[in-house]
């Protein structure tokens, strides 16, 4: 068996936690689209809540013809599988796709809205996606506890080598949360109710495998 194929087993394998887990949130793959949640917006309303000017991108095509959203949890078990799909996808279409990242800390996660403030808080430092990594590898650490990690992202914000000082400051600062609510308010009006949840150019997907996101960025970038 080649490294690639062990690869891809691997990350089928993680996607299909992450089908099990939309699943159960979505109630049985029914995510109420047809049904529009109150507040959901269209056309150019809904463009603009997909990606904000300040919404972080771990990838920009040039001629940003296809844009790739995922509203994430970084103590969302579902998400961590994930991760390794979205990373193999990144390398695959990173020339090619802008992939957005944005914030959807769900309130029964004690710690998920405390990491996304730490990324936040690392992104003003230019380390987003550092940090945004960090979470992933660390989750089983801090996840699914009931105790405040704040300790433990600031010893990950030490490890990537930012200012300590400012990252307390950004932290704490009732701005950095937010720019979180933000993100997550923006996911709630265009009908986001679990993670991840992903988009290209605007559409809501329902995936069931790795090939679903591969055949819908294919299809947008015809």
């Amino acid at each position: 068996m080649t490294l690639n194929t062990r690869i891809s087993i691997g990350i089928a394998a993680a996607f299909a936690v992450v089908l099990i887990a939309l699943l159960a949130l979505n109630g049985g793959g029914s995510d109420g689209d047809a049904t529009p949640a109150a507040g959901t917006t269209t056309g150019s309303e809904r463009q603009e809540r997909l990606v904000r000017p300040d919404s972080h991108k771990l990838n920009v095509a040039p001629d940003n013809k296809v844009t790739f959203v995922e509203f994430l949890d970084f103590e969302c078990e579902s998400c961590r599988a994930a991760f390794p799909a979205v990373e193999e996808l990144r390398k695959q279409y990173g020339d090619r796709v802008t992939f957005v990242v944005r914030y959807f800390p769900i309130q029964s996660h004690f710690n998920s809205e405390r990491a996304a403030r730490a990324v936040e808080a690392a992104a003003k430092q230019g380390k987003f996606e550092q940090m945004y990594q960090r979470m992933y590898e660390t989750q089983t650490e801090w996840g699914e506890k009931q105790v405040p990690a704040d300790a433990r992202f600031r010893e990950l914000a030490k490890g990537l080598g930012l200012d300590l000082v400012a990252f307390d400051q950004a932290y704490n600062d009732p701005a950095t949360l937010e720019r979180v609510k933000k993100d997550a308010a923006d996911g709630e009006a265009l009908g986001v109710t679990g993670t991840p949840t992903f988009f290209v150019n605007g559409e809501k997907l329902q995936p069931r495998s790795v090939d679903d996101l591969k055949a819908s960025i294919d299809a947008a970038l015809e």
